[in-house]
């Protein structure tokens, strides 16, 4: 009885001592929101920051108070907010607490002299096996046992220490402390232990039987528990930065000088373009246009007029035509021989599942290794790819007399051709991974409709028609849609391949290309960000359209 007592006393001023952090968290977050824009605290932060911070204080501040009041109600709600708030804000300090003392510089440092430290990872895997040969000795003596388990121990213990003495872990160390002994450090190593507590006073089992904490309550909570370091990272390096962009979308940000706030300007730079009749096909730009505003993008030729597409920034257009025509070629050499290929490897045929590997391959290799090899096979003086066209010509000529002048093709180099050999590399890197979905599907189709047809005297040819493309329909959507999205991003491959990346006169030039030379080589990351939300509603149209066509074959089929 006396015990009982002791933990519901105890429990009690625990319950007591949360609540009042609470509260006090939720006047310091208050008063630091506050702070932020009366200039007490950080006066030279950037606007987008002030607001972030702005956010993020306020609503810890909100949420702190809602928990106050639910903990004093008993309510298991409240330790629930408690304990995100402190699990939070846990995190927060100890990643503080290692930017502080410069922890993610010295993961560098021990890269270079983490080899020198393997022998004596040795002796630790020797003291392991020391432990483990314990379990095979009969147990007569319960000291021996003891002793052979001490010796492991100790073992890997001194094996571990000579390790980090070897790799320079203990300067490292020591440099780290001395690091924390900053105010900042400082600060978050008392962070670290208030919200440690916190976590730990909160979230004992006498806690959460005085707030009536329910097993489902426990359980939802650990099932976030589990998916809370892939969501942190998700909000820290997708959505963020996601929201992030937007803002510098309105700014004329360079990635050195506080951004201006510039509204639809960037916005209103890209789409900013002009058409103009010409009175003859030779006509000049700047007789119809402002060269000084508009630059030319390309004619529309009829008869002997046309029309002038100019535009006030050119390269955008361009990229956007190269991605689009990339699109275009790309992804039906991407799906179409998918299909055909899958229909061949679902057959019984003996060594079909080696060629199914085989054509996987290509999709789990490296862009940038695959995009090197191309380009060697690319080459037109050395390339493979000339050398069989060569000998090719040179057959046929001495075959049937003809004079069939080889070509000598410039893959690369030429305009004609610069943009085909990515085509060419990304279809047969991607036709792999499309044969694979498509072959998941074909084997869900029941085999009783084949059966039927069969029956009924359909023919091979009937029977893909009317049976394998509408019940591969959901597949074929996905395939579809995914390599759209993934063709529009298209990036490594005219990055590696394309000296320089844009290719000849501007060629091979695509959107994710320009806007990577826009934000990380002319540092107008502002201009870049508006770029990237202009391709994210193209990409987003493009996708919205094949959701309707799949919904409306959908509804006919049904």
């Amino acid at each position: 009885m006396t015990t009982h007592l002791q933990t519901d006393t105890r429990t009690e001023l625990l319950l007591r001592i949360s609540m009042l952090w609470r509260g006090l968290f939720s006047l310091l977050s208050a008063g630091s929101a506050i702070s932020l824009w009366t200039g007490t605290w950080l006066p030279e932060a950037p606007l987008w920051q002030k607001i972030l911070m702005t956010a993020v204080l306020i609503t810890a501040s909100i949420f702190s108070g809602v928990g106050v009041v639910q903990i004093s109600r008993r309510n298991h709600s409240g330790r629930m907010i408690s304990l995100v708030i402190d699990y939070l804000g846990f995190v927060a300090c100890v990643v503080l607490a290692m930017n502080t003392g410069e922890v993610f510089i010295g993961i560098d440092a021990l890269g270079e002299t983490f080899s020198s430290g393997l022998p004596y990872m040795g002796i630790v895997i020797v003291g392991y096996f020391l432990g483990v040969l314990d379990e095979y000795f009969p147990q007569k003596q319960q000291n021996s046992e003891t002793s052979l388990k001490i010796a492991s121990r100790w073992v890997m213990l001194g094996g571990f220490a000579l390790f980090l003495l070897q790799v320079g872990a203990i300067n490292g160390i020591l440099y780290f402390l001395g690091k924390l002994a900053q105010p900042a450090g400082i600060a978050s190593v008392i962070g670290i232990a208030i919200f440690g507590f916190s976590l730990w006073a909160i979230g004992r089992p006498a806690t959460a039987q005085a707030l009536h904490v329910k097993t489902n309550h426990e359980q939802i909570l650990n099932g976030w528990l589990f998916l809370s370091p892939n969501l942190l990272g998700f909000l820290i390096f997708f959505a963020g930065p996601l929201v992030l962009s937007f803002y510098f979308s309105f700014t004329d940000s360079d990635a050195f000088n506080t951004p201006n706030w510039v509204g639809f300007a960037n916005y209103a730079k890209i789409l900013n373009v002009r058409f103009a009749m010409l009175t003859s096909p030779d006509q000049l730009a700047r007789e119809v246009v402002d060269i000084k505003i508009y630059d030319e993008v390309g004619r529309f030729i009829f008869g002997n007029s046309g029309i002038l597409f100019a535009a006030a920034d050119k390269f955008f257009w361009l990229a956007l035509r190269n991605t689009l025509s990339f699109v275009l070629l790309a992804v039906p050499l991407s799906v179409i021989p998918a299909l055909v290929l899958s229909n061949v490897l679902n057959s019984k045929l003996p060594g079909m599942k080696f060629y199914r590997a085989i054509y996987f391959m290509p999709s789990i290799a490296a862009v940038v290794g695959i995009s090197l090899v191309w380009q060697w096979l690319y080459n037109a003086t050395v390339g493979y790819i000339n050398y069989f066209i060569t000998l090719g010509i040179e057959f046929w000529n001495n075959l049937f007399n003809l004079a069939v002048v080889d070509p000598k093709i410039q893959w690369v180099s030429d305009e004609k051709t610069a943009l085909l050999a990515i085509v060419l590399i990304a279809a047969w890197q991607t036709m792999g991974f499309n044969t694979v979905l498509f072959l998941a599907g074909l084997q869900n189709i029941p085999g009783e409709l084949y059966e039927a047809a069969t029956v009924d005297g359909a023919g091979a040819w009937d029977k893909f028609w009317s049976i394998t493309l509408p019940m591969l329909a959901p597949t074929t959507f996905y395939v579809v849609s995914t390599t759209t999205i993934q063709a529009m991003q298209v990036f490594e491959q005219v990055f590696i391949l394309m000296n320089p990346a844009e290719g000849p006169n501007n060629s091979t030039i695509t959107l994710v290309l320009y806007l990577y030379r826009s934000g990380f080589q002319n540092f107008q990351q502002g201009y870049a960000s508006a770029i990237a939300w202009v391709l994210f509603i193209v990409i987003f149209g493009l996708t919205l359209i094949q959701f309707q066509r799949q919904r409306k074959s959908s509804i006919y089929e049904s």
